[in-house]
């Protein structure tokens, strides 16, 4: 495939991994994902943003071979699937230099084969000029690594934005516009796995946009945003918007009785004008569960004990949750036990990072009966009424 223009000078020359369905060895990349580089062509100097992922480098490859020369490498994040293709264009390319940041040229070195005098270091508001297009480095850290940096195309007013508003989402359409529905639950998806623990910097960076006009957001991974509103937008719900109207449970049932106790607790919440999201977790898609966390107000983890614990299905899922460090503002646990349990404690142990006030749970031995099934029908009156009183209920979910 050739280069794909998006305006005069500036074009995609990434590739598409429509067959990747595993990402760092652990998120579920369900559409596969692309690996974005573009190259920029003044009336001086050539520059390519960012690379592509070692694996696809021969496609990579072809794009480039018709290039007479390149000057710079940006490298706005140091992980592999942006600048692990770097030491082989290097060697194609032996006058380019790589233009960074101090803290990203050190974590390359410690990464990858690049010599030393090879680096060209910047730092925020810097520019370089390749003749009629001028790039201006922007420091967007902890989106998601705390090298993270974006460049700005003055002339253009493109904004290259790494894995900031980025989602893994493999498709020959460039621009996002085509596919908005899709787009926009991939890149939530992306937003939840890998960047929301880092929510509140990642609101400094959103603010810190507001100083430049953009016509275009260009990221590391899926479509380019043609209309950059529609993502900005997306991420300041996410980041700074209120939790919404929502319950999230993921629940595992051994012998049906804790299944039982969901269905009580989702029938009384759902009478109550509260949405809920179920996870049988059973087969667990982290980022599904992660994306749902995203949104919701409340978090109930439903288990059966199992040695005296919570299973182990949902010991992850709590430990996500408390590594995401979602906006919740309530849990809870329910549960069907056997012999015994020390349930509660294990589950608040695991979430440390999440500062929420514990409902009461509710535990039950054995099969729930009249009163078990009564306490779940409680619990849910302290759940709508907490939300409640954030003003969530009645709005839609």
């Amino acid at each position: 495939m050739k280069p794909r223009k998006i305006k005069e000078g500036v074009s995609w020359i990434g590739t598409v991994d429509s067959d990747r369905r595993l990402f760092d060895a652990l998120i579920p990349l369900p559409y596969g994902t692309s690996y974005n580089s573009y190259l920029i062509e003044g009336n001086e100097k050539t520059a390519i943003l960012d690379t592509v992922d070692p694996r696809t480098f021969d496609v990579f490859i072809d794009k480039l071979n018709g290039l007479p020369s390149v000057d710079y490498i940006v490298s706005h994040h140091a992980e592999q699937d942006h600048s692990g293709a770097i030491p082989l264009v290097l060697k194609k390319f032996s006058n380019a230099k790589v233009v960074t940041t101090a803290r990203c040229k050190g974590m390359l070195i410690d990464l990858l084969p690049i010599p030393d005098d090879r680096f060209i270091t910047v730092k925020e508001g810097d520019t370089l000029s390749l003749g009629g297009k001028t790039l201006r480095f922007i420091d967007t850290p902890w989106v998601h690594w705390p090298e993270t940096i974006s460049t700005y195309l003055e002339e253009e007013r493109i904004l290259f934005s790494c894995d900031f508003f980025g989602s893994h989402f493999a498709t020959n359409d460039l621009f996002a516009s085509r596919n908005e529905t899709y787009v926009y639950d991939e890149a939530k998806r992306y937003y939840s796995t890998i960047m929301m623990p880092f929510s509140a910097i990642i609101g400094k960076n959103l603010k810190k946009l507001e100083d430049y006009k953009i016509d275009m957001i260009a990221p590391s991974h899926g479509p380019i945003f043609d209309k950059p509103d529609f993502i900005i937008d997306a991420y300041k719900d996410w980041v700074l918007g209120e939790p919404k109207n929502t319950v999230l449970i993921p629940y595992i049932s051994m012998h049906g009785s804790t299944k039982k106790m969901v269905d009580r607790l989702v029938d009384e919440l759902v009478g109550r004008g509260v949405n809920v999201e179920q996870f049988e977790l059973t087969h667990v898609d982290l980022g599904i569960l992660a994306e749902a966390l995203v949104d919701a107000a409340t978090l109930v983890t439903a288990t059966p004990v199992i040695l005296g614990g919570a299973h182990p299905n949902i010991v992850l899922a709590a430990y996500i949750a408390n590594i995401l460090k979602p906006k919740l503002k309530f849990v809870s646990v329910i549960s069907s036990f056997g012999w015994g349990a020390r349930l509660v404690d294990q589950i608040k142990g695991l979430m440390p990072n999440i500062k929420t006030e514990m409902l009461e749970p509710v535990l039950c031995k054995g099969l729930p009966g009249d009163k078990d099934l009564e306490a779940l029908s409680r619990l849910a009156d302290i759940i709508s009424e907490k939300h409640k009183g954030l003003g969530l209920i009645g709005e839609r979910p």
